[in-house]
């Protein structure tokens, strides 16, 4: 009877599993059917824009499984923003711009795209108003932009100028017994400095001084612009005690108005005069009718979008993997309609030998069609790797770049097994160096010296293809190099990048190098299908990119223990881009 009554629950749970599933696959249809079409604009419509989230180049197709396996990370394309607001400015039925903002996730040289793009909308003589709880530095540097700033009276803001926090782990490996083992080349080739030093070594100083005032000067002579204000005025109120309520921001103007939601609301109403707004979101309204002339030519200049680590083989959300990416660009290779390729590089680099493999393909690619870097918050490293041989680099001016150089990182784990866990190890081998290099065991001098040589060698062949592809003197090139990390004016200064200026700008560039003046662009890779989607949702990339996303200030460390356990032995990467908040 037992026996019975287990079977007959086994076939209910089979059967209520099923109908679960064919309810959510019917929601889930009808959430693609009602996302299919256009959308209606209604006269006197405000574009409301939410900018609090992770910025993208390419959009992210919209999740109908949200809600239903949990919260999803709310991504905004850049690309689309620019469209949609350049429509925006054309469209007789929008009437302005209200913008949330608190904290958006980005890095400088997408928060000079948003700006450009917003300033562009402004000269159509429509409004922009911004509304927050609270206001980050970056959001009161797009603040500026708009017509009039709102902030909640209880809410605080930041505005005290920029710095950057590194941490080191040297004083948590002593404590549980493990030992770095670290090779690499390059004084400024800060990287690895986290695992054998508890502070900055003055090299590295130097190096994050110049970048970040690099950085400041592009940043705070915009506001300043946006403002009309002196510089040197900006640069007082940044050295005063900082700002932080929300009466501070309003008494030295950095916002206009300090009101409660609802009073924003009647201000934006009695701006266009009604008694309801009218709101179309972004999402909605990139579904509107589009008034930009679009081109119709069979010609393409093609943008291969890449952004994360590098990695070997295949990869998932936030790596550029070496297959995937020499997939895409023969792709474009072969492809007739294909005049000229953009790669949009945006990565602190990764393993040198997927790098390399990358780079050959740009070479083999090169040498039939036109190929262009745009360089966006970061290509570094290994990312500069990709961009160095291309025809012509184009970087932000406050573009993170450089870092030429190459690195090992190699823990020895057996004190630790052995004093904190009681794990001892034994080994046969056959010959000397059978087992070399090993996790649990105590490394000669000789087999320390076999993997620099290595590291040596892959530094050689990156500065030997640097200096090819920037046609530089060796010596010259070496002079740049060491790991030093350079922002995209200084690089455009010294001569590791040749334009300043946008992906628009790229695009344009190559094009004319291809001889085209009508042409459709064409983005890659392609979005990924529904199904894709949904298994990316039971695997490690989709739920480990919202697990970094929640651990919030601690989500760069995880993800860099967590990427010291997969990673090639030799690296051309930064490892973690410091944050500059």
């Amino acid at each position: 009877m037992q026996f019975l009554k287990y079977v007959l629950a086994t076939i209910v749970g089979i059967f209520l599993f099923y109908i679960l599933f064919f309810f959510l696959f019917m929601g889930i249809g009808s959430m693609f059917s009602s996302s299919e079409g256009t959308s209606e604009v209604k006269e006197g419509t405000v574009l409301k824009l939410d900018l609090d989230g992770k910025f993208t180049d390419l959009k992210k197709p919209e999740d109908p499984f949200t809600g239903i396996l949990g919260d999803e990370i709310n991504y905004i394309s850049i690309r689309e923003l620019q469209t949609s607001l350049k429509n925006a400015a054309l469209d007789p039925k929008i009437k302005g711009i209200s913008i949330s903002i608190n904290d958006p996730s980005m890095g400088f040289a997408e928060l000079e795209e948003v700006r450009s793009a917003l300033l562009n909308f402004k000269k159509s003589g429509k409004f922009i108003y911004t509304y927050g709880d609270y206001l980050s530095e970056k959001a009161i540097l797009l603040c500026a932009v708009a017509d009039s700033a709102f902030i909640h009276p209880e809410g605080s803001v930041e505005f005290n100028g920029l710095s950057s926090e590194i941490t080191y782990f040297q004083g948590t490996l002593e404590k549980l017994g493990i030992e770095p083992i670290i090779f690499r080349v390059g004084e400024y080739k800060s990287a690895v400095e986290p695992y054998f030093r508890k502070d900055m070594s003055e090299a590295s100083k130097e190096q994050i001084k110049s970048y970040l005032g690099s950085i400041s000067h592009k940043v705070y002579s915009n506001f300043a612009q946006d403002k009309n204000w002196a510089l040197a005025s900006v640069d007082s109120l940044l050295n005063k005690a900082p700002i932080f309520t929300s009466d501070e921001a309003l008494k030295f103007d950095l916002v206009q108005a300090v009101a409660y939601a609802d009073q924003y609301e009647d201000a934006i109403k009695n701006k266009l005069g009604v008694k309801k707004v009218e709101y179309a979101t972004l999402s909605t309204y990139s579904k509107a009718k589009k008034l930009i002339k679009e081109s119709t030519s069979s010609d393409r200049v093609a943008v291969i979008v890449s952004e994360g680590e590098i990695v070997d083989g295949n990869g998932g959300e936030g790596f550029i993997a070496a297959e995937e990416f020499i997939k895409e660009i023969k792709r474009a290779r072969k492809d007739k309609k294909v005049k000229a390729i953009v790669l949009r590089i945006n990565s602190p680099g990764g393993s040198a030998m997927a790098s390399d493999k990358m780079w050959r393909e740009i070479q083999l690619t090169k040498k039939e069609k036109p190929v262009f870097a745009s360089m966006g918050n970061v290509a570094a490293s290994g990312g500069y790797y990709m961009a160095m041989g291309c025809d012509t680099i184009v970087a932000h001016p406050t573009t993170i770049t450089g870092s030429i150089g190459i690195f090992g990182v190699m823990l020895n784990f057996q004190k630790f097994m052995n004093d904190k866990l009681g794990v001892t190890f034994d080994e046969v081998s056959t010959h000397t160096y059978s087992n070399s290099p090993s996790s649990v065991k105590k490394m000669t001098e000789v087999e320390k010296q076999s993997i620099q040589n290595m590291i040596n060698k892959g530094y050689e062949s990156f500065t030997t293809k640097a200096a090819q592809g920037r046609k530089m003197d060796l010596n010259e090139l070496k002079s740049l190099a060491g790991g030093r990390v350079w922002t995209g004016e200084q690089a455009k200064e010294n001569g590791l990048v040749d334009i300043l200026g946008d992906l628009d700008t790229a695009i344009e560039l190559a094009a004319k190098k291809a001889g085209i003046k009508d042409y459709q662009v064409k983005y890659y890779p392609y979005p990924k299908s529904d199904f894709d989607r949904l298994i990316e949702k039971f695997t490690k990339s989709g739920s480990e990119a919202q697990l970094i996303e929640k651990l919030g200030e601690f989500g760069p460390i995880y993800k860099t223990i967590k990427g010291l356990s997969k990673m090639d032995l030799v690296q051309a990467r930064m490892f973690e881009v410091p944050e500059i908040r």
